[in-house]
């Protein structure tokens, strides 16, 4: 096996970007990936039918094209081009109509009707604190309008069920609310639940909620490339189960998650760690479906066929219910559905005339469950003949996401829960410093947490080489 003064264990998003940053700072760079091709949960493949592109795991990515660390590398001369709808999420509701969310704030306002003073008024903070954590804290710049940061700070420690009850008073925008919030996987009246809803209801003004033309397998090959125009390199089909599978190396960054680690590294580090890692809470799986479709879904609200996203699963009073059943262990009946429609706005995905869909809810942890025939009734039931134009469908059961990437614990797409404990200490209060010389973490368990970003390789890359590292190109 080839040596290097740096080796990467998975070449996900963060692990790549943690090896791009290394290699940046002037280490040569190994990265060592378990499955036949790099990327995680960021894979395109053909999961149904030849010619059909289907994301394996992360299909929307409002997060990445907003991250500072991917900002800071030439990727689009790598091939990763962004497309983004005219519509980033839509909501459908049971009357026929949908709620949705422009990337212009002030026209989502003006969609709101009797709300969107409110939702004006109370989304100017999240859009200017986000815009100030995605691009001026990353270089050490105080916020231009800190009132904003604190206001937007004190408003995401707010569960989404206070938000939705506080600031709106239609069925519409608290359903938007609801759809936004259930991205945590945690019950919508626990605190913290704010914050991810006002993220990316901010990313969604910031950048809208783009993806790359071709799938996300082009953030991937973006990131290979990058890495490799750096002199970097990556063993594909080579599993690291112990200390002893790895070359001498000055430093190793693990992209993986807490349960992984202790399998692999056990007794080599300090007991009170192991137990601090054994602490660590997993959240909730998912079951996804992918669809070959003779034609494009349709939507009783047209607004909807405008939308990259769709969030289906009706009133704020609904998704609660349901989001709170899997949380306590029980499959809910009408699910809380993600659905991203990709082949609307690149035709590179489907044969011609075809399309393709992509949809996913969450179950209990490493539930053995399909819940292909209560997505596909939720689809259908805001899109009625729906099912008449399925040619084929993939499903991947929580253990079956898991199997395709040993990251995704029990299904658990986000690397643990993101209750506001496990987001300030992520994994445990040495954050991406381990008790082990020259060894450090770098997956989704690690702050900022879940997200196709790579600001967890970043920031554990600079917690290692200190100020090497930079976000300039």
């Amino acid at each position: 096996m080839l040596e290097a003064d740096v080796l990467v264990i998975g070449a996900g998003p963060n692990g790549l970007s943690a090896a791009i940053a290394a290699a940046r700072a002037g280490c040569s760079v190994l990265v060592l990936e378990a499955q036949p091709t790099a990327g995680g949960a960021a894979r395109t493949q053909q999961l149904t039918l030849p010619e059909f592109l289907h994301d394996f795991g992360s299909a929307v990515h409002p997060l990445a094209a907003l991250s500072p660390f991917f900002r800071s590398l030439p990727l689009e001369q790598f091939g990763l081009t962004w497309v983004e709808p005219e519509i980033p999420l839509a909501h459908p509701l049971s009357d026929g109509t949908a709620a949705i969310m422009l990337r212009s704030m002030a026209e989502t306002a003006e969609r709101m009707g009797t709300d969107g003073d409110s939702y004006a008024r109370h989304m100017r903070a999240p859009v200017e604190g986000f815009a100030w954590l995605a691009e001026e804290l990353p270089h050490g710049h105080l916020p231009r309008h800190p009132a904003s940061v604190l206001r937007w700070a004190a408003a995401s420690l707010l569960p989404s069920s206070t938000i939705a009850r506080r600031w709106f008073v239609s069925p519409g925008a608290r359903a938007l609310i609801a759809g936004l919030a259930a991205h945590s996987a945690l019950p919508l009246n626990v605190r913290g639940t704010g914050a991810i809803a006002l993220a990316l209801a901010a990313a969604a003004h910031l950048v809208g909620w783009p993806f790359p033309r071709g799938g996300a397998q082009q953030i991937t090959a973006a990131l290979l490339a990058c890495l490799r125009s750096l002199g970097g390199q990556v063993q594909t089909n080579c599993t690291v189960r112990s200390l002893a599978d790895l070359p001498p190396a000055r430093m190793v960054f693990w992209d993986l998650t807490p349960r992984q680690l202790l399998s692999i590294l056990g007794d080599a580090i300090p007991g009170s760690y192991r137990r601090a890692l054994a602490r660590f809470r997993y959240g909730p799986g998912a079951c996804k479906v992918d669809w070959a479709l003779a034609g494009p879904i349709p939507w009783l609200a047209s607004d909807c066929s405008r939308a990259g996203t769709v969030h289906l699963g009706g009133t704020f009073e609904e998704i609660a219910r349901n989001e709170a059943a899997v949380w306590n262990g029980m499959l809910p009946r009408k699910p809380y559905v993600l659905l991203s429609q990709p082949s609307l706005f690149d035709p590179t995905r489907a044969p011609l005339g075809r399309h393709t869909a992509w949809a996913y809810c969450h179950v209990p942890n490493g539930c053995e469950a399909s819940m292909a025939d209560a997505i596909e009734a939720q689809v259908e039931r805001f899109a009625p003949g729906f099912r008449e134009l399925i040619l084929a469908r993939s499903v991947l059961t929580a253990p079956e996401l898991e199997a395709r990437d040993a990251n995704l614990i029990g299904g658990d797409v986000s690397g643990g829960v993101h209750d506001l404990r496990q987001m300030l200490f992520r994994p445990t209060a040495r954050l991406h410093s381990m008790p082990l010389a020259g060894h450090y973490i770098c997956s989704s368990s690690t702050p900022p947490g879940g997200g196709v970003h790579g600001m967890c390789g970043y920031l554990a890359a600079k917690r290692a080489l200190g100020s090497k590292v930079t976000l300039r190109r």
